[in-house]
């Protein structure tokens, strides 16, 4: 089986990351591909930079940054995976690398933005959801644990 993993730098996506790397370790045999889709550049940064090449080498090093941590962890756990930098709209291009990479699983946080918010503007993780042909797993934000004023003043 093969497991694409979106990583956009947020601490939900690393927990989607171990997450998977927990179903592996509890024996479900499977390799990983680990996604980061950078936004194209915007009208102003192309005028400022002059050179498309540029903009492109950025992109491309801002995304293996962003997979750092999530390749550390896999190698760590001693597991296979595949990493992939990309350029576009995040939810059309994650669909692209799952098609192009074979994938049977997507495993991917998803940040817990507002319902309004979401059907507003939608989310990636929800158009991932909708447009793919493979199961989705969608790892949720934990929650912030409430402190209350009295014990934070306490603490102070």
């Amino acid at each position: 089986m093969k497991i694409l993993l979106p990583v956009d730098g947020s601490t939900v996506s690393l927990d989607a990351v171990r997450f998977a790397i927990r179903m592996a370790q509890e024996g479900l045999a499977c390799s990983m591909v680990l996604a980061n889709v950078q936004e194209p550049a915007t009208l102003y940064e192309l005028m400022v930079a002059h050179d498309p090449q540029v903009i492109e080498e950025v992109s491309a090093a801002a995304g293996a940054n962003t997979l750092a941590a999530a390749e550390a962890l896999l190698e760590q756990a001693n597991i296979a995976f595949e990493s992939e930098v990309a350029m576009g709209d995040p939810a059309h291009t994650l669909i692209d690398i799952l098609e192009n990479f074979g994938c049977d699983l997507v495993v991917m946080g998803a940040s817990g933005t507002s319902p309004l918010r979401s059907a507003l503007l939608g989310s990636v993780s929800n158009e991932v959801l909708h447009a793919a042909n493979v199961p989705v797993m969608i790892i949720k934000a934990a929650p912030t644990p409430d402190i209350d004023e009295a014990e934070f003043d306490e603490a102070q």
